[in-house]
């Protein structure tokens, strides 16, 4: 009989001062490969005059950029579980070296946003197959542990916005891509080298305790797996507004872009707050009732959007729109840690932040359309609120099945 090796234990790094090493040499990738999602968010103003297109066609790239970074979560994913994390860590940063240098020289928007779809996929390595890594090597703190590599995302958002503001005023987008490409390229590979170590070996107990709990909720796994992709659809459909277009969104309102590049650093500044204390939080009342306060909260802020436009108004809504839903997609992570088996985690977790991507990506799209049809964001807002909604109708619904106590850490 197999019997399992105890957790924290130097024979199996769970919970050692390793794994939290590990954390932390995590914790800077995802910081430096996320940059290929937020670059985008900055650069939209700059890369539609230049090209000349309306804003609706030109936040399409955006939406290649999460299509890349929803099946770049299911391939690296995959390959995670298979090989490790270092081989899609290494491979996403060549990724992304190729992708800004595309979207450096592209001389139009159909190239442009392939090498939007290139820097998604890239960037994909950096987060859910590192907060899978995470779970693997602790038990303990799982939750805190895989909200703070998630905030690695976040901390990126902060970080970056600024950063590439500063040099596309200076330097042009164009130059700036290509530079910011080089920068994950000598940054990542040799980080990603200090992983090496395989994940400790995951034992038959937790897989029949995972499918256990499953059993209680009175559904089968494909149900789960489904309500999940269709929250995280619906969730980040809403999520995506303030994000994706704050920026424009302040030009129009005459606040200039460089107000908005500080309002999406601040919005995901307090985004990393927000998933820190997600963790605490999911590790005491459990990953439903975590995401249910996360999404009731995001719409409270999505509301106030369409209230208020001042200057000093936008900035305290974004900071609490970013403090308020920043927890959402760990939790994801956390419930397929709790429900299926952990060889199939990182693929699993892949396939729901495809969907969670997918509504960024949708979000993203729908905004610019709904604003070149009315020529203002209110309906966008209202867009948002709508597909909210569903996320906290799903999740509602889950926290009342007979199962939803063992949702709840013992």
């Amino acid at each position: 009989m197999t019997t399992s090796i105890e957790a924290g234990t130097p024979a199996s790094g769970i919970d050692s001062s390793y794994a939290w090493m590990r954390l932390v040499v995590a914790l800077v990738l995802g910081t430096v490969g996320s940059v290929g999602m937020w670059s985008f968010v900055v650069a939209l103003p700059a890369v539609q005059a230049d090209f000349g297109i309306a804003r609706g066609e030109a936040s399409l790239a955006f939406t290649l950029t999460m299509f890349g970074f929803g099946t770049g979560g299911v391939v690296m994913g995959r390959l995670a579980d298979r090989f490790g994390i270092i081989f899609p860590l290494m491979g996403g940063a060549v990724v992304l070296g190729a992708g800004y240098a595309l979207s450096g020289i592209a001389g139009g928007i159909g190239t442009f946003a392939l090498a939007q779809g290139l820097l998604g996929f890239g960037t994909a390595a950096t987060f859910g197959p590192l907060m899978t890594d995470m779970s693997h090597w602790f038990v303990r703190r799982r939750g805190i542990a895989v909200a703070l590599v998630s905030t690695g995302n976040y901390l990126g958002g902060t970080i970056w916005p600024p950063i590439i503001q500063h040099f596309i005023e200076t330097d042009g987008w164009r130059a700036t891509q290509i530079w910011v490409g080089v920068f994950c390229v000598v940054t990542m590979i040799p980080l990603s080298l200090l992983l090496r170590r395989r994940a400790p070996r995951q034992y038959s107990s937790e897989s029949n305790a995972n499918a256990a709990k499953l059993g209680t909720l009175g559904i089968s796994s494909n149900t789960l797996m489904v309500l999940l992709c269709i929250a995280g659809v619906a969730c980040c459909v809403a999520m995506a507004m303030p994000q994706v277009h704050i920026v424009a969104y302040c030009g129009d309102l005459g606040y200039g872009p460089a107000r908005g590049a500080e309002m999406l650093s601040m919005m995901l500044g307090f985004g990393m707050i927000s998933r820190i204390a997600s963790g605490f939080i999911a590790d005491r009342i459990g990953g439903v009732a975590t995401l249910l306060l996360g999404s009731v909260l995001q719409g409270v802020a999505l509301l106030l959007y369409l209230f208020f436009d001042g200057l000093f108004s936008l900035y305290v809504i974004s900071a609490l729109f970013g403090l308020f839903q920043g927890g959402i997609v760990p939790m994801y992570a956390i419930l397929i840690r709790q429900y299926f088996a952990p060889q199939e985690a990182g693929t699993r977790l892949g396939v729901v932040l495809l969907a969670t991507l997918g509504g960024m990506a949708l979000g993203g799209w729908m905004s610019g359309v709904i604003f070149d049809l009315t020529g203002s964001y209110q309906a966008a807002f209202l867009n948002g609120l709508a597909w909210n909604l569903v996320n906290v109708s799903i999740v509602i619904w889950l926290m009342f099945r007979p199962g939803r106590r063992g949702m709840v850490p013992a």
